[in-house]
């Protein structure tokens, strides 16, 4: 596996070794031996997977200590612009954010750890997208970032995402940075 670090520290790009033939193709998407051995202490507890139309925009969420989660985000179908905002006051990209294109032939998967609000917004007609937490969903825990924050200024790919309701009330930063 490929292990490439980001401008924002923890987060990570993993790029699986994938044994391809006539039949189809075979990777190993988890291997907690070598996720270790890259410097990922995360064990994992829950699995998610989710289906969105083209440009519906997922997020920003993250979820607080003491249930603070951490992720392996993976695309199976279509393409996804993935970001995610460092949330943690001490650290020194505290408030940058990074954008990641995930997709379904690179096989790519992007590393979140806790700390970070995390978020999509599907480029395709629609896309899947498995994701790995390290603690379990708890609403009482769960925060939301506004996706169009002037504070945090991400370049999405579209001006005018399908949202659910719950992101469209979510919380501009100045507001949010109270809770972290």
């Amino acid at each position: 596996m490929k292990i490439e670090t980001t401008d924002l520290p923890g987060v990570l790009l993993l790029t699986p070794k994938v044994w391809e033939d006539a039949r189809g193709f075979f990777l190993e998407s988890y291997n907690q031996r070598a996720f270790a051995e890259a410097g990922i202490a995360a064990l994992f507890v829950q699995d998610n997977h989710s289906k969105s139309c083209r440009h519906t925009l997922r997020g920003l969420h993250c979820q607080v200590p003491p249930r603070a989660q951490a992720k392996l985000v993976r695309v199976t179908v279509g393409e996804v612009f993935d970001v995610v905002v460092d949330l943690r006051p001490d650290s020194p990209t505290f408030a940058r954010w990074a954008g990641f294109t995930l997709d379904a032939t690179k096989r790519q998967m992007l590393y979140v750890p806790t700390g970070f609000a995390h978020g999509f917004c599907v480029l395709t007609d629609s896309a899947e997208i498995l994701y790995k937490t390290s603690d379990f969903y708890s609403p009482e825990h769960e925060r939301a970032l506004i996706w169009n924050d002037p504070d945090i200024g991400i370049s999405w790919p579209v001006t005018e995402p399908i949202l659910s309701e719950r992101d469209r009330g979510a919380r501009r930063f100045a507001e949010l940075r109270r809770d972290l």
